[in-house]
């Protein structure tokens, strides 16, 4: 295993200001029937936990961990991960990621995951929280070989809820593309500042405070699957499932991230049986 003992990282000089510039790649393998953390290299200050095996060797589960606790104007997150053949592994994070006050700079995040043949990758991070003012840019490149799996959520919420802040001002910027055998199967931008008509309108979010989206890339959902997610029922918010040739997109707008969450794990429940033709098990860290 290759691993970069923790260094401080570099620190762009921005009237006065520093900014984090923090890379994690991780590498997955499989050997016999375990797969494993093969391959570790941190810069800045964005880490992995000890990976666990707590449904077996099939699955590797690993934390990653942002040590400053939040995100500000300027900063920039890098996560690669790369999943070798067979290889599979679940990833979260240890709590809700939080994104402050711009201060004039927009702050980013950036994955690119690589899964190759047989191998399977679950992405399911806890809620994204911008504090009013906050200026963000998302982007995530997916590359799928012919048989991978790969599912993954992002949920967002505008605004400090515990406080009843309110999104006022900032920017939300994302964009995501899923490629398989080198053919684009997904495409999704979003552009939205906080003063858009997007925001209050009744075919935008409608004033709701939280959002977000679960994919799942597995080919075609069976139908009594498909019937299970689109049974759930969540009130006070709305809620869709909609089922395309390789990408199944459901999709949450809300008043609570913990709802969502909720309600992504409960179609989580039903999918999985069929994606990974076993049982969800929840990270032991979503309990704490």
């Amino acid at each position: 295993m290759d691993d970069l003992k923790h260094t401080p990282p570099p620190s762009l000089q921005v009237t006065g200001v520093k900014h984090w510039q923090a890379r994690l790649e991780l590498g997955f393998a499989r050997r016999d029937a375990r797969s494993y953390l093969a391959h570790r290299l941190h810069k800045g200050p964005l880490v992995v936990q000890k990976s666990l095996h707590p449904e077996g060797d099939d699955v590797c589960h690993a934390v990653v961990v942002h040590p400053p606790g939040g995100v500000a104007g300027g900063d920039a997150l890098q996560l690669h991960v790369t999943l070798q053949a067979g290889a599979r592994a679940l990833l979260t994070t240890p709590g809700a990621g939080k994104w402050y006050k711009a201060n004039g700079t927009r702050a980013t995040q950036t994955l690119q995951f690589q899964l190759e043949a047989g191998s399977g990758l679950e992405w399911l991070p806890q809620e994204t929280i911008l504090f009013d003012a906050a200026e963000v840019g998302f982007s995530a490149e997916i590359q799928l070989a012919a048989d991978a799996t790969y599912a993954a959520w992002d949920i967002v919420c505008l605004g400090r809820q515990a406080q009843q802040e309110i999104w006022q001002r900032g920017v939300y910027q994302w964009h995501q593309r899923i490629h398989r055998n080198d053919q684009l199967i997904w495409n999704e931008r979003a552009h939205m500042q906080a003063d858009d008509l997007l925001k209050t309108s009744l075919v935008g979010l409608g004033d709701a405070a939280v959002f977000g989206t679960f994919l799942v890339c597995a080919g075609a959902v069976p139908a009594e699957v498909l019937q299970a997610c689109r049974a759930i029922t969540v009130a006070g918010a709305k809620v869709g499932v909609t089922a395309l040739p390789d990408v199944l997109c459901i999709r949450y707008v809300g008043h609570a991230s913990q709802q969502a969450k909720q309600y992504f794990e409960q179609c989580w429940q039903q999918l999985r049986p069929w994606y990974y033709q076993k049982p969800a098990i929840r990270p032991r860290i979503w309990n704490t």
